[in-house]
């Protein structure tokens, strides 16, 4: 008799918790509850197969120049990440989740084999796509890593570089060629 008096329970509770969260809705404009975000929030950790944690970046970081990858990020990334890495762009901040703050701990605590499964495998159940081709054990990727290690120390100059990177609209371009053709007339 406790055993259905507690399964009862069980299902109530669940139900309940069910209601509660269809009442909030699935907009990503509403604050998600305690357990959708807690949840969200580790889907990274939970989605990196532990082979993977334990892999060492081919790269050497610290003899790197951040500008290749700069150009990758601003190019490909920032989209969503935004430039700098806070992830307050007008697309991230309408996901959910949100995309993280790539310069915080959150991230930065990762290992370097966790960051580079991210960028290739992406996350499912976010806006996390998937970069590269399959089991391509490509450099690219490992740079990339370094350039997030590096986000937390860019530099304004880095920052307004990568803003000369960021992809343009065709209005954009149009607007830029207007504008070099009329400066190149009036000089």
């Amino acid at each position: 008799m406790t055993r259905a008096i507690s399964a009862l329970l069980l299902v109530a509770a669940l139900a309940g918790g069910f209601w509660l969260f269809i009442q909030g809705g699935f907009s990503t404009r509403t604050p998600p509850g305690t357990l959708e975000a807690w949840a969200a929030n580790h889907m990274r950790e939970w989605s990196v197969p532990a082979r993977y944690k334990a892999m060492r970046n081919p790269v050497q970081c610290s003899s790197l120049p951040p500008h290749p990858a700069m150009a990758h990020w601003a190019d490909h990334c920032a989209t969503c990440h935004a430039n700098n890495g806070d992830g307050t762009t007008m697309l991230g901040k309408t996901m959910y989740p949100r995309p993280p703050d790539m310069r915080q701990a959150m991230t930065q605590t990762q290992t370097d084999g966790e960051i580079y499964y991210t960028i290739k495998n992406g996350v499912r159940l976010t806006g996390m796509p998937a970069f590269g081709e399959p089991g391509d054990n490509d450099l690219d990727s490992w740079t990339l890593v370094c350039f997030v290690r590096h986000l937390p120390r860019l530099t304004s100059d880095e920052a307004a570089e990568m803003k000369k990177l960021n992809p343009k609209t065709p209005e954009e371009l149009e607007e830029e060629s207007q504008e070099a053709d009329f400066l190149g007339k009036h000089q």
